[in-house]
Formats: C-alpha cells, structure tokens, sequence
C-alpha cells in the first residue's frame, strides 16, 4: 500500500471523526504545559500517522508555531509522517542479535515482504524497522512484531511467525 493509496483509504467522515477527537484531546490537555508530545501520541494513535496537514491543524488547535510541532515530529522515531502497516516488524541489530544472524533476518524479511527498511508492504500489513536493541541480548537474534518479542529466531522460523499476523 502507499502511502497515497492509504491516505485515500481514510473517508471524509472517517478523517472529519479523527479530527475532531484530536480537538477534544488538544482542548483536554490545553491548560497543561509541555503536552504537545502527549498530544502527538494521542494524535497519532487516532489518525494512524501524523501528515503536514495534521500537523497545521494542531499547530492552530494549540496556537503554536508549526516549526514546533514537525520539529518534534520529525526528532522522535516514534512518530510517523506516512501511514504505517497494521503491524510494525522491528529486527534487532544490537550487537548480539547482529552477530547471531540479524542481518540475514533482515535480508530475508526485506526478499519475502518485498519491503525496504521504513517500508511499508503494498497490502498495508507491515511496516519494517530495525532496532539497535530490544533487551533481549541472552536469547538473540531477536525481533519484535507490534509489543511481541521472538526470542531465537533464525529464518526457517519466519514464515510460520508472520503467518499469525495475516
């Protein structure tokens, strides 16, 4: 799915909705300082990501300079100016996992996917990541999809592991 096809997926209604639970969370946390992280969290778990557009509408909402709001965007990895697959597939390259066969998770998910890394997949299922570390150094390679983590994994693993996520 690209990111147009997704940005498309959303109707009229559905984007008029997410909106204006957004207002009601900036109206919530209007009075607190420093929110406008609280805010993007929020924002993003009702509208999926966090488009220019999106970002213009809070920068009003809440009366501060756009500049603000993609600056705090665009530093934490946590948020998403595209829209993000219904799963997230982080594979560890932490020192650990990397010596015991990161990379070749990597390569396999980016061939069977047909993913680049910060990708999403063109049926919209996955977006793929990696991370430095996921804490889970002693039973590495590891990788996470969404909060699971898989602990030990090598790619005769993989297909069976995606296959609950379809």
């Amino acid at each position: 799915m690209t990111a147009e096809t997704a940005k498309e997926a959303l109707s009229l209604e559905e984007k008029e909705r997410a909106y204006a639970q957004i207002a009601n969370v900036i109206d919530l946390y209007r009075r607190k300082e420093d929110s406008l992280v609280q805010i993007l969290h929020l924002a993003q778990e009702i509208y999926g990501h966090l488009p220019l557009e999106l970002q213009q509408f809070i920068s009003r909402e809440m009366n501060i300079p756009l500049s603000q709001v993609s600056g705090v965007v665009s530093f934490y990895s946590f948020f998403s100016t595209v829209p993000r697959g219904r799963h997230t597939i982080r594979v560890c390259l932490g020192t650990a996992c990397y010596v015991r066969g990161g990379k070749k998770i990597v390569e396999y998910l980016q061939d069977k996917l047909q993913v680049e890394l910060g990708g999403t997949t063109d049926d919209g299922s996955f977006t793929f990541e990696v991370a430095r570390c996921i804490g889970a150094c002693g039973l590495a390679p590891a990788f996470m999809i969404d909060d699971t983590v898989y602990k030990q994994v090598n790619v005769n693993k993989l297909d069976k592991i995606l296959g609950q996520y379809y």
